[in-house]
């Protein structure tokens, strides 16, 4: 089941296209609560990408109360990706939204991004995949030679491939690599102008909705076992001055997940509601194959931790496939004071 996509289109090309530019709804919009008749505090948060199942846990924060309870009045805005959030959040016009993990250690580590901290795991696996689809000869790491793939040039699914084809054996310079706009690239593998794609695995139920075939899925984290999937970053200069604000916001959030992933069907109505455009059967099975990898063998039943050991592993993998220009340490792009513990 561990089949997942990057970056997701919606169940048709129209879908996906309102899907990335929905936006907050006006449910949860009271201006005092946390039980205490205290003014809420106005915070921005970005998904990850667009508005999709996987992401549909901020929702339920926001619908079930959790972060009117712990004291905040959240805006949830659709995320354009990992480069942008980052830039958003440093910005000042968003505090916290989670980005790929390791597409941050590449940002820091090659001098493209900075004044960011992770605080939680999302995911703790990586979701990166190459995704084709059945009559594409496409079965094994091996057999992508030959063929062209397609995603979007900042995707971390791309700019992993090197090291990915290195410890799998591929030779990546008989790999094409073709430009293709997040909304598009699942329709340009269904019309078969392209051999596969690169996403996140829990976007299978999505592709095979938009191609009208079946999924074949390759998985980042069967050779590169040590990778986080998505954390839940904020600014470095809100860590250190409001770090209790931090804690009572990730806190709030990573309750919506749990929620959302003992619930999907629910969480997946609740994404409908807010997003008019989500389609829950796919919402909710995103989800269900997301479970797999925001729990694993890495962190028990614990929910959000981050490793220091492991993000170091993460590093010197990256560092020794000449990913990295920089050196970096595991405390430089994690606050492990403020991260959830095991």
């Amino acid at each position: 089941m561990r089949r997942l996509t990057r970056t997701v289109a919606a169940a048709a090309l129209a879908t996906a296209l309102a899907l990335v530019g929905g936006c907050s709804s006006d449910s949860d919009k009271s201006e005092s609560g946390g039980g205490n008749g205290a003014a809420l505090e106005k915070v921005t948060y970005l998904t990850s990408f667009g508005n999709f199942g996987r992401d549909s846990y901020a929702w339920v924060a926001k619908d079930k109360g959790f972060f009117k309870e712990a004291g905040f009045d959240v805006d949830i805005k659709p995320g354009q990706g990992t480069g942008s959030v980052i830039q958003t959040i440093t910005g000042g016009q968003a505090q916290f939204g989670p980005i790929d993990l390791t597409g941050g250690i590449l940002q820091l580590g090659n001098g493209q991004a900075k004044d960011f901290v992770a605080v939680a795991a999302i995911q703790q696996r990586t979701m990166a995949a190459i995704v084709t689809v059945e009559g594409k000869n496409i079965a094994t790491p091996k057999d992508l030679e030959g063929k062209k793939l397609a995603d979007t040039p900042s995707s971390v699914v791309r700019n992993l491939f090197p090291t990915y084809a290195r410890l799998a054996g591929i030779d990546g310079s008989k790999v094409t690599w073709v430009n293709g706009e997040a909304q598009s690239l699942m329709p340009m593998l269904g019309s078969g102008s392209v051999d596969g794609i690169g996403q996140f695995v829990v976007g299978q139920p999505t592709v095979e909705t938009v191609t009208k075939k079946k999924p074949v899925v390759l998985p980042y984290s069967n050779v590169m076992q040590d990778l986080y999937g998505n954390a839940l970053i904020t600014s470095t200069k809100l860590a250190k001055e409001k770090p209790e604000m931090v804690k009572k916001f990730t806190a709030a959030l990573l309750k919506g997940l749990e929620y959302s992933l003992a619930h999907p069907d629910e969480a997946a109505e609740i994404l409908k509601k807010n997003v008019p455009a989500a389609v829950p059967a796919a919402a909710s099975a995103e989800l269900q194959l997301m479970a797999a990898y925001v729990r694993s063998s890495n962190s028990g039943t614990a929910i959000g931790t981050l490793d220091s050991g492991r993000v170091a592993k993460s590093i010197a993998l990256l560092k020794g496939a000449g990913a990295l220009k920089q050196d970096l340490t595991p405390d430089q792009i994690i606050d492990f004071n403020l991260a959830p513990k095991a």
